[in-house]
């Protein structure tokens, strides 16, 4: 997609994407989306692109003997979101670390096609007593083949 200035937002394809129309829920009384209605929705379409792909969240400790945690989240609001909207949210892999993988989201208004939020979010893999460890082999090649989408 591109933004309305027709600059493209990222060179990478989306790994995942949801589509949902906001709902009174997500606004604040003035029918704008309220910022933290984001956090739960890049969460859920991260956890769900993993689930998908054998990365189930709550088994990854009992399976492979590790499990990750969110490090930082950063989210930039670009365009107000309203009520009744579409809006499809996109997930991108973005840069891998030693201990760590950032998820990128763009936020699209589907009638005109304009980003209306930015984010990112960083996950780190940990042991069983929570200290970051490198990424599991299995993990990273995993990641580097949506990342080279």
């Amino acid at each position: 997609m591109q933004t309305n200035s027709g600059i493209s937002a990222t060179a990478h394809e989306p790994v995942h994407e949801h589509t949902q129309r906001l709902s009174y829920a997500d606004t604040d009384p003035a029918g704008i989306l309220y910022y933290a209605t984001w956090f739960p929705r890049m969460e859920a379409l991260q956890t769900e692109w993993l689930l998908l792909n054998g990365f189930r969240q709550d088994t990854l400790l009992e399976r492979f003997g590790w499990w990750t945690v969110s490090r930082a989240t950063h989210c930039d609001y670009l365009q107000a979101a309203r009520l009744f909207e579409e809006i499809t949210i996109e997930l991108r892999v973005g840069e891998i670390g030693n201990c760590s993988v950032r998820f990128d989201f763009q936020m699209w208004r589907r009638s005109d096609q304009t980003l209306v939020a930015t984010a990112s979010n960083w996950l780190v893999t940990v042991s069983p007593d929570q200290k970051a460890i490198r990424l599991p082999e299995v993990f990273r090649t995993f990641l580097e083949s949506g990342a080279a989408q």
